[in-house]
């Protein structure tokens, strides 16, 4: 059985050819334009662009943040929509799995509870209070479309579990633009030692629907979970959208992040990254404590 990190390098080699393929048809789409205008024929194109790979990753291997994304010579994407909401309601409460991961746990905890998870207001939409060294950030959970990873994020917060931790990544591409943290290793590849699967907006597509792999925006204010890519691989790395940011939907959504929070983001984001572009934020953002409201 593969381990995680034989998983992580498959999945960057798997992004490095959609990347070489991608780029290739949109060289090759903008010249079919430039030739159809040269003979007077208005060519539909579609536009084209770099698939990026988001996962909880670290800086020093395999697990490197891909920086093709921000290769110039890949022609901007037109993302679509991102899903409305699921096509069939949940149920009042679900049941939730977390099954160990085989890795240990960067802090200690104990896997949330699995039965009984609500699924409406105001259960599953708790307010959260993230305190960090740049300023506060204030979070609305939704567990009306990703109960299983809002039971889990408060589960860890009630823990301590986030608390004096750092946020080990900032990208400021114009098609990502996001704060990444909740790994207490600060590695990029650390996690509670348990999993789960993805939920919205993942769970608004058929399984063999190719749209589920196609880029959606996740807008300004997006609260959703790294993974690895693999199944199951959602952990504790969560990313703050502070820029509308092009991705497939295999990262669920699981909250808003408020004005005051945006603004923390924006002053992080205004300081950069070590490795320009993607990398540690160079204003160290450290959250302090995460708290229920």
């Amino acid at each position: 059985m593969p381990s995680n990190e034989q998983r992580r390098e498959a999945a960057k080699r798997k992004l490095e050819r959609q990347l070489e393929r991608r780029a290739e048809r949109a060289r090759k789409r903008k010249q079919m334009t430039i030739a159809g205008t040269a003979l007077g024929v208005v060519v539909v194109v579609g536009v084209v662009g770099g698939l990026i790979w988001f996962s909880n990753r670290s800086d020093d291997d395999a697990n490197t943040t891909n920086t093709a994304a921000d290769d110039s010579s890949l022609t901007p994407q037109t993302a679509g929509a991102m899903p409305a909401g699921l096509s069939t309601p949940l149920a009042d409460t679900v049941s939730c799995s977390y099954p160990a991961d085989g890795a240990t746990a960067s802090k200690a905890n104990n896997p949330p509870r699995t039965d009984g998870i609500p699924t409406t207001a105001p259960d599953a939409t708790p307010s959260i209070s993230v305190e960090t060294s740049q300023g506060n950030i204030g979070l609305k959970l939704d567990g009306t479309k990703s109960p299983c990873t809002v039971n889990s994020f408060v589960s860890l917060a009630q823990q301590d579990y986030f608390n004096d931790t750092t946020c080990h990544r900032m990208t400021t591409s114009p098609s990502l633009q996001v704060l990444q943290c909740g790994d207490p290793s600060g590695t990029g590849t650390g996690g509670p030692g348990y999993g789960f699967d993805n939920e919205f907006p993942t769970t608004a597509y058929a399984t063999t629907d190719p749209a589920a792999q196609e880029p959606v925006t996740y807008a300004r204010g997006t609260v959703a979970m790294a993974n690895t890519g693999a199944p199951g691989s959602n952990g504790s790395q969560f990313f703050l959208v502070y820029g509308d940011s092009q991705l497939p939907p295999q990262y669920t959504v699981f909250g808003t992040i408020d004005e005051t929070g945006l603004a923390t983001l924006d002053k992080v984001a205004a300081g950069g990254s070590t490795p320009e572009g993607d990398g540690k934020p160079n204003l160290t953002t450290d959250i302090k404590t995460v708290r229920l409201d």
